[in-house]
Order: C-alpha cells, then structure tokens, then sequence
C-alpha cells in the first residue's frame, strides 16, 4: 500500500470561480505510481469546496446564479458583524456568504483509481470552487493504493 501526498497551489481571480484541477490531480496521481486506489481533494478553507461535475460554460454560470440565489450576497449574516467587531487584525471581509455557500458543497472528494487514472467520466471535472476570491489557496492531495 502506498500513500502519496501532494499540495496543488492556486491563486483565485474572482469572488466566485469555478477552477479545473482534473488534469493537475491527474499528473499528481502518475506521480504517485498508484495504479489501483482512490485520490483525496481537500480543501482546508472555510469558504472552498470542491466539486465535480460538468466543465461546461454556460452550466458553470447557472452554478454561480443558483449559489447566489441560494445563499446571496447582499443578505444579512451574523458573521459579518462578528468580524467587523473583532480585534483590529481581523481580515475585514464580508463573507457570511462565502461560508453558507462552502458549507452546500463541502471540502472535499474522494474518487476512485483505476489503472492509473481518475475514475471519471468524459463529462466530469475536479473543481475547486472559490467562494470568496481573490485569493491565494491550498488543495491537499493523498492517493492511497497499490
């Protein structure tokens, strides 16, 4: 059994972004010479998660109108009046909303392995979606297998 461990870094452009890792955690996976197991995505943030579904733009763009129908920006979140109470070296941001959304979609998958490749199909995608860009960001990868 192995076990391999790599960081992907990401700088996001937007408040909301939906970004592609599939090909990146593919090449961590040939890395890891594991030909049978399962590969973990994980996020250590509180306002990412990550997702799989359909690279497709017009898909993409219904996402992010339902997210922000879902949980929208302008409402009133308690968190927002706890940060902008806290100490002075609080970031400052705003982001109830961020965290709402981060929590619908959660910090993490687990895909299968097989022969060396993602078990995904041809209209599947890895994505880590940001709820609170721009930002510099983590995603942990661990494939575990033989």
């Amino acid at each position: 059994m192995k076990i391999h461990k790599e960081k992907i870094d990401l700088e996001s452009k937007a408040q909301i972004e939906f970004i592609d890792i599939t090909d990146r955690v593919q090449e961590i996976i040939d890395r890891s010479g594991v030909r049978e197991g399962q590969v973990l995505v994980y996020v250590p943030h509180t306002t990412m998660g990550v997702s799989i579904n359909h690279n497709e733009p017009m898909l993409l763009r219904d996402f992010m109108r339902i997210l922000y129908k879902i949980v929208p920006v302008d409402d009133q979140y308690s968190h927002d009046l706890f940060e902008l109470r806290r100490d002075s070296s609080a970031d400052g941001r705003s982001n109830g909303h961020s965290h709402c959304k981060a929590i619908l979609l959660g910090n993490s998958e687990t895909i299968p392995v097989e022969k060396g490749k993602l078990f995904l199909t041809d209209r599947q995608s890895i994505f880590a979606v940001e709820f609170d860009g721009a930002r510099k960001r983590d995603i942990f990868i661990q494939i575990i297998g033989f």
